[in-house]
């Protein structure tokens, strides 16, 4: 029995070993990534600061990692994180999106913060939860921005 736990100590740090040379692609675009979205949406320092802080890393193509990105399976769980969070929304690509996605976007955004669904579990367990003010002052800059896109929409509609 010792010699069978040891056996499989063995093979799972030689597996951990063997994963650390599994390097994923980094997603860093560059902050400049954002400006199209942040020029269009204009959010105020404050809110500006937040989705810096809370929302670019998983939802643009810039990504501050963390020290433990460099580390096997955590990088390759960043990166899959990463990945469908851009998947869902993608900061870096708002200029490519539609009037209506764009809307619609910033809709998912109040519904998901609302909701407590955004930002996820798995963030706040490293970074500590977005404090209620900072999901008000999200949830206030969403909605007007929202503005413009139904303004665009209805005159499109009415046309």
């Amino acid at each position: 029995m010792k010699k069978a736990l040891k056996f499989i100590g063995i093979l799972a740090l030689l597996a951990l070993i063997a994963i650390q040379f599994i390097r994923p692609d980094r997603n860093d675009g560059g902050y400049e990534t954002v400006i199209p979205f942040e020029n269009e949406t204009k959010p105020s320092v404050q809110v500006a600061a937040i989705l810096k802080e809370n929302c670019y890393d998983c939802h643009s193509d810039q990504t501050q990692y963390p020290w433990y990105a460099e580390i096997a399976p955590f990088s390759l769980w960043l990166e899959e994180h990463i990945e469908h969070g851009k998947g869902h929304f993608n900061v870096s690509e708002w200029k490519s999106y539609s009037v209506k996605k764009k809307d619609h976007k910033l809709e998912e955004l109040i519904e998901m913060v609302e909701d407590g669904e955004m930002p996820l579990d798995s963030y706040t367990w490293m970074h500590g939860n977005l404090p209620e003010e900072d999901k008000l002052l999200l949830i206030q800059w969403a909605t007007l921005s929202r503005l413009q896109y139904k303004d665009q929409l209805n005159i499109s509609t009415n046309q």
